[in-house]
């Protein structure tokens, strides 16, 4: 069997990252099989249809690296991609199931729906629908649509007996069909209902393997049974588990922003993943692992291992939450192995952002001590804030001391610091640190450089947090580090 799988999201807003775990797996499966993945967008509930969702959709989907074989801007053999682009495919296949005697035609108003669906509430049925145009005569059918009355396709489904879902991590889930209402199949726009569209999709796009949400389940004997009417071979069912909140207490929030127990704000959106400093890479992996296990007690691992070993029968039925925090472990792991250039170029538009400017020569030096200290890349911001803003100093000469560097003692040593750095050639890493060095074990009273280098640092970059001292040095430039210098040799004078 030639593996295909699909992702058919709603034009409807952006792209949840449920949709995108979702997705990752049907990707997987079919990079796993050499098989292709189609992107197919269902638009068909055309009032909910958000201008420009779907190009932000794909952006998304390319931003993550899920690329696709078929869909609607690269074409394919069993196009059109667009739901709503191949109406005159469902109605074909709509008006077979009535002539086949699988559906109806329903001319029931909206007025009469309301009537129904008040006096089956009143019994304790909620099916909304008492099927009263189901098996009405051919001469009424005939006479009714004749006189201009709108009317609805609905699918028969079996009054009696059950329905076996096949679903390839949970096995046979059984239904009992008298639960299930006749649902609309066509409405009276002349557009589908998912159930009809995406079953004829399904089957004219050849989908081996339908990966969707649990939510989805209690609906599936009726896609179960229109593929037997139909007498079509069915895909491979696989309901996907609900993804939880980080607490586990409920299903991952919709809404635009979700909060953790603690307050923690956490993102459920694509774009504020791709706009809040996370690595595609990294979220994919920290997506990866949730509901599926690599193994080898590996949490990192690329999507090449991960295609290697993704079977979708693995895939946990159970429900699963999301650790966010392995998420800014992943992504720290990430960005340490980027190389200074690349990281300097991901960093410095979020400093822009944040109101910074840092040319990029001075970012290339901070960059590879800072890559072990960066969960995300906005957490550069207060690290290299000294590089734009003129941070304040000191309030007196004696936060610039330490036990091992008393007031005398630290005078002296930003003194001769001072010179030093005016003299020092050539101004490099090696004889910034060298020099500096030296100095500290000079002028601490146990030889040790560390106190003063501490010292140095707070009083250069006006930080109590900050890339390492002699980094620090070389990024800011002698003009600024001696003028910097200058000021706290002021505050020395008469000491």
């Amino acid at each position: 069997m030639t593996v295909r799988t699909r992702f058919a999201p709603s034009p409807t807003g952006y792209l949840h990252i449920g949709g995108v775990w979702a997705a990752l797996f049907a990707w997987l499966y079919a990079r796993r099989h050499g098989g292709q993945f189609v992107l197919r967008i269902e638009d068909t509930d055309t009032k909910r249809t958000v201008p420009g969702a779907l190009d932000s959709l794909m952006a998304s989907l390319r931003w993550f690296g899920l690329d696709w074989d078929e869909g609607p801007d690269v074409g394919g053999p069993f196009g059109p991609y667009i739901q709503t682009e191949r109406k005159a495919l469902y109605q074909e296949w709509a008006n077979w199931l009535v002539a086949h005697d699988f559906a109806y035609k329903c001319f029931a108003t909206p007025e009469e729906l309301a009537e129904m669906r008040a006096e089956l509430e009143a019994k304790g049925d909620r099916s909304g629908y008492d099927r009263r145009y189901r098996d009405l005569p051919a001469e009424e059918v005939a006479r009714l649509e004749a006189s201009g009355r709108d009317y609805v396709i609905r699918f028969k489904m079996p009054l009696d007996g059950q329905t076996a879902v096949p679903d390839l991590l949970r096995g046979d889930v059984i239904f009992d069909n008298d639960q299930f209402t006749d649902y609309v199949l066509l409405k009276s726009n002349g557009l589908p209902t998912y159930h009809l569209a995406h079953v004829v999709d399904d089957h004219f796009m050849q989908i081996s393997h339908i990966t969707r949400g649990v939510e989805w389940l209690n609906t599936a004997p009726i896609h179960v049974n229109l593929f037997k009417a139909f007498g079509w071979e069915m895909p491979v069912l696989v309901h996907l588990p609900v993804i939880l909140n980080p607490s586990g207490k409920g299903k991952l929030s919709k809404r635009h922003q979700a909060f953790m127990d603690d307050g923690t704000e956490i993102y459920v959106r694509a774009d504020e993943f791709m706009e809040g400093g996370y690595l595609p890479e990294a979220v994919l992996n920290f997506l990866a692992n949730i509901g599926w296990t690599f193994g080898d007690d590996r949490e990192k691992f690329t999507m090449e291992e991960a295609i290697a070993r993704f079977d979708l029968a693995t895939v946990s039925p159970s429900p699963t939450k999301l650790p966010y925090s392995k998420l800014d472990w992943l992504n720290g792991q990430y960005i340490q192995e980027m190389e200074p250039l690349a990281l300097a170029q991901a960093v410095r538009p979020f400093l822009e952002a944040a109101g910074l400017e840092v040319n990029i020569d001075a970012l290339l030096v901070v960059m590879p001590p800072m890559r072990v200290r960066l969960k995300r890349f906005p957490d550069a911001i207060e690290f290299l804030r000294f590089l734009s803003e003129e941070m304040p100093l000191p309030e007196s000469a004696e936060a610039l001391t330490h036990k091992h560097l008393p007031l005398a003692s630290a005078a002296a040593a930003f003194r001769e610091a001072r010179e030093l750095l005016a003299d020092l050639e050539p101004f490099t890493l090696e004889t910034i640190s060298t020099q500096l060095l030296a100095l500290g074990e000079k002028h601490t009273a146990n030889g040790k450089a560390g106190p003063f280098l501490g010292q140095m640092r707070l009083a250069v970059t006006g930080q109590q947090v900050s890339p390492p001292l002699f980094e620090s040095v070389l990024a800011l430039g002698r003009d600024r580090v001696l003028a910097r210098l200058d000021q706290i040799l002021v505050l020395f004078e008469g000491k």
